[in-house]
């Protein structure tokens, strides 16, 4: 079983190509967020509490981003695979503007209501002066965090991941030498304590597209720089299929995204000390998380592109690989996490200025991640790897929703609010609600193939010839049986 999955080479040099410069750039990226909170952490629980709330309203920006980029990724893949150049184009324009719309919207939101926003999420009058300060220079960076997303997401559907990853290393530097100048007075510039930060994470995040469209420029590319009129020459039916097929996985995205921010709602509400503590793990988190963004994104080209060309056998035994491999990739780094998490979260501290309760609770929360991560990575793969990839965007909204809102968020108030549970215990409830229930029926929808649901006609030709090969292997099968 294991050689029928994993014995084919050119899977593993396909995957291992994409998976490894995504995950590598992801890897860079998720550093902005290590750099801002280890730098911003030297300041204090105040300012690190402060900078990780603000950081609440830009993570459901970025999952309303994601969920828009995810509905065009079905379609980038899919359209590549099957030589549409046309359709490419129009999802580009399309998904962009639209992308742009709502990033303005969150800024706007942000810089003259924030306030309001950090409120949402800690009402503490220090926490909520710092908050303020740093979001309003933050929310800049909105824009570019939209606009360098989308050509991420365009460049990995067209197999070229090697530019993101230099870029992405670029700003990651750029990024820390600002940080630490702008914080702290060094290198000639001024000190500007949690202003700093933002800065640095304005300028950083300008820095990545424009450098990617200068290169592209440079290399003459024909998609980013395409005319007005071919990236918006789309017409009603286009827009009626695209938004049929990626509104699911913003609504998907969007709600998920609301149901983090409602979790640390509930997490700051028990003390701006476990707000910390979160902080310092969500940080973790993202790393860990880049090299599975890497063997997903991998997972949504190759099996996009099967699916959209017609080779849906292929595609499916593509999906089979992977729907073993990511679980089992996160088995092996929960096993790395919980053996050092007490090393990794000693690097906040060291200035000696984190608390004793903030330490504490972040080490029982590692260790409930760790323990999680293999089961949390089941639905993630086939939802966002596997189910979108085929074109079935509705199914795992339903499953996402459904664990979410309707059972981890009531049980996690019932365990924070009414059972008084200490707070490890309530986020562990946080997560186990959430995941278990949500990878049974994930695998359960996998095993039927109503997943594949091609946006190319080659497509829906090559499962209709998968289908009726299926139905008279199956066939055949009894027949021998019997």
């Amino acid at each position: 079983m294991l050689q029928k999955l994993f014995g084919d080479k050119k899977f593993w040099g396909s995957m291992l190509t994409l998976a490894i410069p995504i995950a590598i750039q992801n890897l860079l990226t998720s550093s902005f967020t290590l750099i801002d909170t280890l730098m911003v952490g030297q300041l204090g629980d105040v300012s690190l509490a402060a900078v990780g709330m603000a950081g609440q309203w830009s993570w459901l920006l970025n999952m309303v981003i994601f969920g828009i980029c995810s509905g065009a990724s079905v379609f980038f893949a899919q359209y590549f695979g099957d030589g549409n150049k046309k359709g490419f184009l129009h999802t580009y324009g399309l998904a962009l503007f639209s992308g742009l719309a709502v990033a303005i919207v969150f800024l706007l939101v942000g810089f003259f209501a924030p306030g309001a926003v950090i409120s949402i999420f800690n009402r503490d009058p220090a926490v909520l002066e710092a908050g303020i300060s740093y979001l309003k220079i933050a929310v800049f960076s909105y824009p570019a965090i939209m606009v360098n997303m989308l050509i991420n997401i365009v460049l990995r559907s067209t197999e070229r991941v090697k530019l993101p990853m230099v870029v992405a290393f670029f700003t990651t530097i750029l990024n820390a030498f600002l940080d630490y100048g702008l914080i702290f007075g060094a290198f000639g510039l001024p000190e500007l304590g949690i202003r700093g930060a933002a800065i640095a994470t304005v300028i950083s995040a300008w820095s990545g597209p424009v450098i990617i469209f200068v290169v592209t420029a440079f290399l003459q590319d024909d998609i980013f720089f395409a005319p007005i009129r071919e990236m918006l020459g789309f017409n009603k039916e286009f827009v009626k299929d695209f938004f049929k097929r990626a509104l699911p996985v913003v609504f998907n995205e969007t709600l998920w995204g609301l149901g983090t921010v409602v979790y640390n709602i509930i997490f700051g509400n028990l003390g701006y000390e476990y707000t910390a503590a979160i902080s310092i793990l969500r940080t973790f988190e993202n790393i860990a998380f880049a090299f599975f963004v890497g063997l997903n994104n991998a997972a949504c080209v190759m099996i996009g592109q099967d699916i959209g060309s017609g080779e849906t056998k292929e595609g499916v035994n593509k999906a089979a690989r992977f729907m073993v491999l990511v679980p089992a990739a996160g088995l092996f780094a929960g096993a790395l996490i919980a053996l050092f998490r007490e090393q990794l979260i000693g690097i906040f501290n060291m200035g000696g200025t984190i608390s004793r309760t903030t330490l504490e609770a972040a080490r029982g929360i590692m260790l409930v991640y760790a323990i999680e991560l293999a089961v949390r990575n089941i639905p993630y793969v086939a939802i966002v790897g596997v189910f979108r990839s085929g074109g079935d965007t509705k199914k795992g909204m339903k499953y996402d929703l459904l664990s979410l809102w309707c059972i981890s968020v009531p049980a996690t108030i019932l365990a924070a609010f009414v059972l008084k549970l200490p707070f490890v215990a309530v986020f562990a409830c946080s997560y186990i609600c959430e995941d278990y229930l949500k990878s049974f029926l994930c695998i359960k929808y996998f095993r039927t193939r109503r997943w594949i649901q091609p946006v190319t006609e080659n497509g829906k030709k090559g499962l209709e010839s998968y289908l009726l090969e299926e139905k008279e292997r199956k066939e055949h099968g009894k027949r021998k049986t019997a």
